[in-house]
């Protein structure tokens, strides 16, 4: 790295110096050697992530995060504070670097500085893993009850209005242990130990609502009944008028939900609706219908019934929707269960129930490319921290997309995409002693996008 006016920091050189005695050797050029060593400097390569810390200073998360966490330590000897510590992770995060064991060779990265707003050369160190670690394991139940209302607080102000209708799109996915966490529970379902992580999104935008880690069971109707009932009346505070529509698969009807639900003005709920020999005699007429037009066409059939049914544990009969699918495969029954009475049959299982697939792609983002399973700490407490950790990254990644990569190549791009191409870019970090220079490559692909994103934070900041 070339450095004007400033000499680099004496620590972060002693510890890459040892790196430079390794020389790979290429086949020639022009009969000219060519070797790779590791002399370059302190380059990064993570350029774009400098966007989404942007990002974070109109969202904010971070920062309404930082206010809810005590702070216990000795200030005198405090290097990081709590929001530094839980930028430089929610950052790492977004960028692929998921693991605390990560901000050991990433505390001296010169665009990771700067985030910090310290000087990208001569600025001291980040947090490394014994700190982060200590900071993650510090967290009190309380304060986690705290985070988890400010992540509702931010979908809540992520509107500039009430909407007139949300969709709480209710799933959990299973999350494997592989040590001596506390309440990991062997799940027969997925033949090993492992937490079932509740994942909540607003079913039209994909923004998130609440993360919520569980033991490796599903939870019983009361236990959603409450989370549920949390979310629905911080909501009611500041949105009285707006529709709300609970949706999930069938190992979320609850009769206490659907109680609840039912009892309540402007709420709805769809879910799924396991089937057994009493719905499948309901429909009994409409295979045989659909069967027959399978055979007399050989296309897949699909017909759709509305009846009602009551379940031993329900106190009412219900609407149920059922799809009747005959093709090459055979016969494929599904049911939904609702409380929307005057919805169509058709659009209400194609349009409705089944929007509820993308949450399954939200929760990809989260868990595949966000590594949202990284929760190995032996306190349950300190891997609900850590999952709120990797919220906080979807947050800002998903702001990012919505607002600032729209009507661009990378407005629909998974996390994994946008890091890929938008935040993988190399950089070369010069600082004087009146600016900081990050200079990216001439031949950046994306260097459009990059400035217009830039542009709309600039016009941002200015209104």
């Amino acid at each position: 790295m070339q450095v004007s006016g400033s000499n680099a920091n004496k620590t972060s050189s002693a510890t890459f110096n040892e790196s430079s005695v390794n020389q790979i050797k290429l086949h020639n050029i022009a009969d000219i050697p060519t070797v790779i060593d590791f002399d370059g400097g302190m380059l990064s390569s993570d350029a774009g992530i400098l966007l989404l810390a942007e990002v974070e200073k109109e969202v904010g998360i971070i920062k309404a995060i930082a206010e809810v966490i005590p702070d216990h330590r000795n200030q005198s000897y405090v290097d990081h504070s709590v929001s530094d510590l839980l930028l430089q992770r929610v950052l790492q995060i977004s960028s692929g670097y998921e693991d605390a064991n990560d901000c050991n060779p990433m505390r001296y990265d010169p665009i990771f500085k700067i985030i910090a707003e310290r000087l990208p050369l001569d600025g001291s160190p980040l947090a490394s893993q014994p700190t982060m670690s200590r900071f993650e394991n510090s967290i009190s139940r309380s304060t986690l009850y705290r985070i988890a209302e400010i992540l509702l607080d931010n979908f809540i102000s992520s509107y500039d209005k009430p909407p007139r209708l949300i969709v709480f799109d209710f799933d959990d996915t299973d999350d494997t242990t592989y040590g001596g966490q506390q309440l990991c529970m062997f799940n027969n379902y997925y033949k090993d130990y492992c937490f079932m992580p509740l994942h909540v999104y607003e079913g039209l935008s994909g923004k998130l609502i609440a993360t919520i880690l569980k033991p490796g069971k599903r939870s019983d109707g009361q236990q959603m009944l409450s989370i549920l009932e949390r979310l629905v009346s911080h909501v009611r505070a500041c949105w009285p008028e707006t529709i709300l529509i609970f949706r999930g698969d069938s190992h979320f009807a609850y009769p206490e939900v659907m109680n609840w639900i039912e009892a309540r003005q402007d709420m709805f709920h769809v879910t799924g609706l396991s089937g057994n020999s009493r719905l499948n005699k309901e429909v009994q007429a409409h295979i045989e219908r659909a069967t027959q037009i399978y055979r007399m066409w050989g296309r897949k059939t699909t017909l759709f019934h509305s009846f009602y049914y009551q379940a031993d544990s329900w106190t009412i009969p219900r609407r149920v929707v059922a799809k009747i699918e005959v093709g090459e495969q055979g016969r494929n029954i599904r049911f939904v269960v609702t409380n929307m009475e005057e919805a169509n049959a058709t659009v209400l299982y194609r349009n409705i129930y089944c929007a509820r697939g993308q949450d399954e792609l939200y929760i990809k983002e989260h868990k595949l490319y966000l590594k949202s399973d990284r929760t190995s700490c032996h306190r349950f407490q300190a891997n609900q921290f850590r999952l709120f950790l990797h919220s906080a990254a979807y947050v800002l990644l998903h702001a990012l997309r919505a607002n600032l990569l729209k009507g661009t190549e990378l407005a629909n791009a998974s996390f994994h995409t946008i890091r890929i191409k938008l935040f993988k870019v190399a950089a070369l970090v010069r600082q004087f002693k009146t600016r900081i220079k990050v200079q990216l490559p001439s031949c950046y692909p994306l260097k459009d996008i990059f400035i217009k994103a830039s542009e709309i934070l600039r016009i941002l900041r200015t209104t």
